[in-house]
C-alpha cells in the first residue's frame, strides 16, 4: 500500500474503486448501478473539459469569493509561545463554510446532465445550506434530508435553507443525526434518479461521490500553496496542517496539494470528535481504532458495536457527529501519511473561547476541534514551526449551543 507521487489522491484507486484495496468501492443496490455509472462517465468528461473548468473557476471566484484569507494569529501565537499559528479562513467563503465548493460543483453537474432536481444530506446544516444556495443560484428544485435532532440544534442553518426555497425533509429514524440523513437521501435518489441528481455532502459514499467532493474542495489547498509562496517566498521547512475530520471533505481539500511533500516537512494532522469527556460515545473511528465496515456505499473505518452494528455517536459538533469517515482518510492513515487524533467536546469549547478571545475569528465547533490540537502542541514546538489550521466554518450556526454551554450571546 503506497501513495503515488504526482497523481491526485482521488484517482489513486483500483478498477473497483478501492484505495489501497480495502477502502472505498461502490456498495450500491442494482437500481443505482446505471445512475452511478452515468455520473461517473459524466464527471470523467467534465473534469477535463476546459469550458466546464472555466465555469467552475468563474463561480469559485465571483460567487464563492475565492481566494479566502491566510492570516497569522499573532495574539494567540504570542500567548501560547512556541510555534507560529496561522489560519486559512475558509469560513469567509459565501455561506460561511467549505461546503459551498462541493455544492457549487454538484449544481453545475446537475445542470450539465439536464436534471432539474437536486437532493442532499446535512448534519451541521452547512452542506444543506450551501446546496440550497447553489440550487437557488442555478434555478434547481432542492430537497435537504436532515436528522430531527440536528434540525433542533442547528436552527440558524435550517432557517437559511428554507429562506433559499429548499424543502427540509426531517429524518426520525435511528439516532436522528447525519448518518440517518445520508441513508434517507440515498433511498430517495434510488426512486427518483431519472430526473434528480444527488449531492453527497462530504468525501464519503460510493467512489464517484468521494471523487467529486475531493475535486471540489481541493481549491482550498491550491489557494494555500500560492499564499505560502507569496508570504514566505517558498514553502517553509516545518509545517503542520491541522484540520477537523468528520466525513473528511475540508481536510482532504486542505491537504490535497501537499500530500506529495515529505511528512517531515509538511505533517498532516486530522482531529476527530472525541465526544463528551464522561461519555464512552464518540465520532472518532480513525483515532479510536474502529474496525472496517460498510456504510453508505463504501468500506471505511466505522464505529461499531460488538456485533458489528453501526454504533451511536456523540459530539457537540453536528458536522463531525458521524460514525464513518472518508475512505481517503483511511488510506492516509494506513500509509502513515497523516496522523489522526481527537478532541473532546470540552476541549473544543475551550479552544473556541481562547481563539475568539485573542483573535478576530469565530470558528464553528467543527474547526474548534482542530484549534484544540493546535493549542495543545504549539507551546512544545519551535518558532520556526508553522501551524496552519483550516478555520472551515463560522460559528453563527452554533449560537444556540454556545449560549447554552457558555452562557453567552
Amino acid at each position: 500500500m503506497k501513495l503515488k507521487k504526482g497523481v491526485p489522491l482521488i484517482d489513486q484507486h483500483d478498477q473497483f474503486g478501492f484505495w489501497g484495496e480495502k477502502f472505498g468501492g461502490s456498495f450500491i443496490p442494482e437500481t443505482l448501478k446505471k445512475p452511478v455509472e452515468d455520473l461517473t462517465e459524466e464527471f470523467k468528461k467534465l473534469r477535463k473539459n476546459k469550458k466546464f473548468i472555466k465555469k467552475r473557476d468563474y463561480y469559485f471566484k465571483n460567487y464563492i469569493g475565492a481566494p479566502t484569507s491566510f492570516v497569522k494569529l499573532e495574539n494567540l501565537s504570542s500567548h501560547l509561545g512556541g510555534a507560529q499559528i496561522w489560519a486559512k479562513v475558509v469560513s469567509e467563503a459565501n455561506g460561511g463554510a467549505h461546503k459551498i465548493y462541493n455544492a457549487t460543483v454538484h449544481a453545475l453537474l446537475c445542470k450539465a446532465m439536464g436534471k432539474k432536481y437536486i437532493v442532499g444530506d446535512t448534519g451541521a446544516g452547512y452542506a444543506g445550506k450551501m446546496l440550497s444556495m447553489a440550487a437557488k443560484k442555478f434555478g434547481l428544485k432542492c430537497k435537504i434530508f436532515m436528522g430531527a435532532k440536528d434540525i433542533k440544534r442547528q436552527k440558524p442553518n435550517c432557517d437559511a435553507i428554507k429562506k433559499n426555497g429548499a424543502e427540509i425533509v426531517p429524518v426520525y429514524s435511528g439516532s436522528q443525526t447525519l448518518v440517518d440523513a445520508v441513508s434517507e437521501c440515498m433511498r430517495y435518489w434510488v426512486s427518483n434518479c431519472d430526473n434528480t441528481h444527488m449531492c453527497v455532502g462530504s468525501t464519503v459514499g460510493p467512489n464517484i461521490f468521494v471523487k467529486i467532493c475531493g475535486w471540489s474542495t481541493a481549491q482550498i489547498s491550491r489557494e494555500l500553496k500560492v499564499q505560502l509562496k507569496s508570504e514566505f517566498k517558498k514553502i517553509p521547512k516545518k509545517i503542520k496542517l491541522i484540520n477537523c475530520v468528520g466525513g473528511g471533505s475540508s481536510a482532504y481539500g486542505f491537504w490535497s496539494e501537499f500530500i506529495d511533500f515529505n511528512k517531515k516537512q509538511i505533517e498532516l494532522i486530522g482531529v476527530e470528535a472525541g465526544g463528551p469527556e464522561k461519555s464512552k460515545l464518540h465520532a472518532a473511528p480513525l483515532s479510536q481504532n474502529a474496525k472496517i465496515g460498510i456504510l453508505h456505499g463504501a468500506a471505511s473505518y466505522v464505529c461499531q458495536d460488538n456485533e458489528g452494528q453501526i454504533n451511536k455517536t456523540e459530539s457537540i459538533s453536528a458536522g463531525l457527529d458521524y460514525p464513518g469517515v472518508s475512505p481517503i482518510h483511511c488510506f492516509l492513515k494506513d500509509t502513515k501519511r497523516a496522523r489522526y487524533t481527537y478532541a473532546t467536546d470540552e476541549e473544543a469549547l475551550n479552544a473556541h473561547i481562547m481563539v475568539t478571545k485573542f483573535e478576530n475569528l469565530n470558528p464553528s465547533l467543527e474547526p474548534s476541534h482542530a484549534f484544540a490540537e493546535a493549542i495543545k502542541i504549539a507551546p512544545e514546538l519551535s518558532k520556526e514551526t508553522i501551524i496552519i489550521v483550516n478555520s472551515c466554518g463560522d460559528a453563527k450556526k452554533d449560537r444556540d449551543i454556545l449560549k447554552e454551554r457558555l452562557g453567552k450571546n
